[in-house]
């Protein structure tokens, strides 16, 4: 009975918040925040600088989305190393296999929110794991935009990134969520938040409200919706596969199996 417990806790910490859960957890956060629980979130172990999004050129990111995977793979490296597809990853439908990154390049999207203690969780291992990745993997986060709070956190996550703030911030912004019980739920509360990093509060708000961090996140709605991502966090394997903590088997799991679906993209 011991061991099923264990077994259920290390589920329960490596599983997602799906997009119903987290509808609801809106209001529940609402009433956190006034009166704040004792419990505290478990403190991540990261130290590694988070990796910028890249940003490519309108015109370069408009001809590679236009580029679509149709040629067979070879995935018998992925099978010898013991994934199977169905189990540990999905394949996405083939309209959905289109990224923005360059063709030598195998873009691996993770799918999160701020607010998302799963997705928390996971952060020190992406920390880790992004110094020592292989240089032909790119790595792009998405934030999620479910509802109205989440979406105002996906404009400030693109607004820290405008700002080239990220690497700075994004790690503080799950920490004030989590550790500190603020869910940053208005404009004025992320205002003050980014005070804390020299960011003025013009600059902060000419840059939530511009058109190109407008555009990132309604671009960011729509690669969620074309990959069907309904809990966070979700990995995508160049517009072609999709897997997490949970169906990889683990959190090391599912960095080498994100290395093995790369590799067998480019043939290598």
């Amino acid at each position: 009975m011991k061991r099923l417990s264990i077994l259920m806790l290390a589920l329960f910490v490596m599983a997602g918040c799906s997009q119903s859960e987290d509808s609801a957890a809106v209001a529940e956060q609402s009433v956190a925040q006034a009166a704040p629980s004792a419990e505290t979130a478990p403190a991540p172990v990261a130290e590694p600088a988070v990796e910028a999004v890249a940003q490519p050129a309108a015109a370069e990111q408009q001809a590679n989305e236009t580029r679509i995977e149709i040629a067979q793979v070879d995935l018998s490296a992925v099978e010898a190393a013991g994934f199977i597809e169905g189990q540990h990853y999905q394949r996405i439908a083939a309209a959905a296999q289109r990224t923005s990154s360059s063709p030598d390049q195998v873009e691996v999207d993770e799918f999160f929110m701020h607010s998302c203690i799963h997705c928390f969780n996971l952060e020190p291992y992406v920390q880790a794991w992004l110094p020592n990745k292989p240089d032909y993997i790119n790595f792009v986060r998405i934030p999620t935009t479910w509802n109205p709070m989440v979406k105002l956190h996906a404009q400030a996550f693109y607004t820290a990134q405008t700002l080239g703030k990220i690497e700075e911030m994004h790690l503080p912004l799950f920490r004030e969520m989590h550790e500190n019980r603020n869910y940053l739920e208005t404009e004025d509360a992320l205002a003050a938040f980014f005070g804390r990093f020299d960011v003025s509060r013009d600059d902060f708000e000419k840059t939530f409200n511009s058109f190109s961090v407008n555009t990132s996140v309604n671009r960011a709605d729509e690669l969620g919706r074309r990959y069907r991502v309904d809990s966070t966090p979700t990995i995508i394997i160049n517009g072609k596969y999709t897997t997490g903590p949970g169906m990889a088997g683990g959190y090391e799991e599912m960095f080498e199996l994100i290395e093995v679906l790369a590799a067998a993209e480019l043939g290598r």
